[in-house]
């Protein structure tokens, strides 16, 4: 059985004055999500390539949309690609009458979408002081359940009014050999 062409939406820029190494990490974070969360991440990333991968991810968007009518709701980044392009040489003068090179790398950004549909996007949704308030987890009360590690047991702890040296002849005989592991650890961390 042949598999159906999936229709893909595309966009590009060329001679962007960015190295491609450089338009690679962007384009690694953004590949295989939605249009909305690939939109979240480049706003948020601190990278110059992320400001002209959003243009080409919007171009992308828009094509896809006019030419195609298709929603953005169903639109997932397929492809992204940052090819090498002409490099613009300069020289940079050095001691002794040398000249340095310097390369000026530019990229051709090429990114397509593809139409997925069926599949239910999860907005994150902002919390709300209501919500918190209703959240046992925030407020500090315990919540009892079956999973092992969910909530902590309170440790029972002995409240004595009376001295040290009356307590170690009151403590029964499987306890008194606690104390001294306790303290021979904590020489051990001190050693390291």
């Amino acid at each position: 059985m042949a598999k159906a062409a999936v229709q893909t939406y595309k966009a590009g820029a060329k001679f962007i004055r960015i190295s491609p190494y450089k338009v690679r990490e962007v384009a690694a974070i953004i590949k295989g999500k939605h249009v909305d969360e690939a939109r979240r991440i480049l706003a948020f990333t601190p990278k110059a390539a992320s400001f002209e991968m959003s243009k080409i991810l919007e171009s992308a968007i828009a094509n896809a949309e006019h030419n195609f009518q298709v929603p953005q709701e169903e639109l997932y980044v397929r492809f992204v690609s940052a090819d090498e392009g002409v490099t613009i040489k300069r020289f940079r003068p050095r001691a002794q009458g040398r000249g340095f090179r310097i390369r000026k790398r530019t990229s051709h950004i090429q990114l397509e979408l593809e139409r997925r549909v069926g599949e239910v996007v999860d907005k994150p949704r902002r919390s709300t002081k209501a919500a918190k308030a209703a959240d046992p987890a925030t407020t500090g009360a315990k919540v009892s359940s079956g999973k092992k590690g969910a909530a902590k047991k309170p440790s029972a702890k002995k409240t004595s009014a009376a001295p040290k040296s009356e307590s170690k002849a009151a403590k029964p005989a499987g306890t008194a050999n606690k104390e001294p592991e306790k303290a021979s650890t904590t020489t051990k961390k001190e050693g390291n």
